[in-house]
């Protein structure tokens, strides 16, 4: 284990300590990250998979909010076309929920609040004539469609921490920091890991609490200190069925009690739909969709759709814990998606910075932030970079996947479409150090059924710290959707017997 000191160090491995930990060793500073769990395996990998400026955040008058997400947009778009492509969305018309003129003035701002460029804009639809009308009941007539982004949020995050890896950051997936105590002009941190059972104490000039829905417990039962600020826990679920629309559109649709549903494709032939805003005051590992949810969502669905999906329907399900600050809102949903900061920084001791709040889409700002409110403890920091440089795998000409896609199947012609595209949606450019030498298909070495080979879980494996066979068929790829239960079965005995020993 290291010695010298780290300059920071993040407790945490969601999204916005991953990304905190690319920023700050791509300045020039020695980063260590801890994570109790697998990277992202809290509500980084439970989120709605958007990156977006949150349209009805409009009527919340978060207007410096949207604006901040709509301009992060563009540049997550550029940074890694192959995890964050576009979606166009239909919000049909209810008479019964939002006047059709309030719609079209929240467009007309979402359009232009945050400089979109690359994204086409707002346009009006006729459901009875067009394709996006099929679907929905006859008493829908009008929609209007507009721009927004999908992200695959687990990788989003493994992602940014594989970009601080190899910029020098010391990654620690499944370690519990125990407790942190200042000792002069250090913090002495002790670390748990979780797998091996070995106990160590690092220091650092710096200590970042960004451990989302388990914030207040870090600063209660780590650091032992005490906070104004406080994060409040709103659940959001989801549930996954088959596709029951043509088209690789989503569908926003609105409820009488003027929440928002959103009714996206996902992975080709499935469809993912949520969320739900419910207060939670369990623990956060503990969270599961309910009863309740399940029949909201299906109930607003059934509004809507003609043969709209029914419970038997559904394949998977899943439920998040957002960490939203307190700002007292009563209503879930109008609580603030914005995030805040709590520095601690007595003088001649080390800074504490705990984060409360933030969205997926605003990870890289929250990190800029971030260094921003840290940089007089650091004079040799480097300049902010993370607008410029793409992420791992993302390094396409002109950002371009279909061109990247097309040359990739030139490249590796034994590769069914099917396939070339999985690994280039999950790898970009790097499908080349997963695919190596390989020349045909049997070179993949085993299959697992569908498209999950084994050379993928090598490299997952020695590359992206995936440690259990969950990592790999949940977060890292969606392979457990499609395997049968005996294929899954068949894989984590694999798993257990022959890479696990050789990791």
């Amino acid at each position: 284990m290291p010695d010298k000191p780290f300059d920071i160090l993040i407790i945490g491995g969601g999204i916005n300590g991953a990304g905190i930990a690319r920023d700050a060793a791509g300045r020039g500073l020695r980063v260590a990250l801890c994570e109790k769990d697998d990277l992202g395996a809290g509500t980084s990998s439970r989120s709605g998979k958007l990156i977006h400026g949150g349209l009805r955040y409009l009527e919340y008058y978060a207007f410096s909010l949207v604006r901040k997400a709509l301009i992060e947009r563009e540049v997550l778009l550029a940074l890694a076309p192959h995890i964050v492509w576009p979606m166009r969305f239909v919000l049909p018309h209810s008479t019964i929920a939002r006047p059709a003129w309030l719609v079209r003035l929240g467009l007309f701002l979402y359009d232009h609040l945050g400089g979109r460029k690359r994204l086409p804009g707002t346009r009006k639809i006729n459901l009875h004539k067009e394709l996006e009308g099929k679907p929905l009941k006859q008493g829908y007539k009008i929609a209007f469609e507009y721009s927004d982004c999908w992200v695959d949020d687990a990788r989003l995050v493994v992602l940014n921490a594989l970009d601080a890896y190899e910029k020098g950051a010391m990654i620690y997936p499944r370690t519990t920091c125990i407790s942190a105590k200042r000792e002069k002009d250090l913090w002495h941190v002790t670390l748990h890991d979780n797998q091996t059972s070995k106990t160590w104490i690092v220091r650092a000039r710096a200590l970042i609490n960004a451990a989302g829905p388990w914030v207040n417990d870090i600063l209660s039962g780590v650091v032992r200190m005490n906070t104004s600020r406080q994060i409040r826990l709103v659940k959001g679920s989801h549930f996954i069925v088959p596709k029951f629309w043509d088209g690789d559109h989503a569908y926003l649709i609105q409820n009488t009690d003027k929440r928002v549903i959103f009714v996206n494709p996902y992975l080709e032939s499935l469809a993912l739909i949520g969320t739900t805003d419910v207060p939670y005051e369990q623990t956060p590992e503990d969270a599961a969709m309910d009863a309740d949810e399940t029949a909201y969502l299906l109930d607003v669905l059934g509004q809507y759709f003609r043969n709209a999906p029914k419970a038997e329907d559904i394949i998977s399900s899943y439920a998040g814990v957002r960490p939203l600050y307190d700002d007292h809102t009563q209503n879930p949903s109008a609580v603030t998606r914005d995030y805040m900061f709590d520095l601690d920084a007595p003088t001649n001791q080390p800074p504490l910075l705990s984060i409360f709040g933030g969205k997926i889409t605003t990870f890289r700002k929250l990190a800029l932030d971030v260094m921003d409110r840290l940089a007089p403890f650091f004079d040799d920091m480097g300049p902010a970079w993370t607008d410029r440089k793409p992420l791992p795998g993302g390094d396409m000409a002109d950002g371009d996947f279909d061109r990247f896609i097309s040359h990739a199947k030139r490249t590796y012609p034994f590769l069914p479409t099917a396939l070339s595209k999985h690994y280039a949606r999950l790898y970009g450019t790097r499908m080349t150090e997963l695919l190596g030498k390989a020349k045909k298909i049997e070179d993949l070495g085993r299959h697992f059924g569908g498209m999950f080979y084994e050379a993928e879980a090598r490299y997952l494996t020695q590359t992206e710290w995936a440690m259990t066979s969950e990592d790999i068929l949940q977060r890292r790829t969606k392979h457990g959707l499609f395997l049968s239960d005996e294929e899954c079965a068949a894989f984590i005995s694999w798993f257990a017997g022959t890479l696990n020993k050789t990791a």
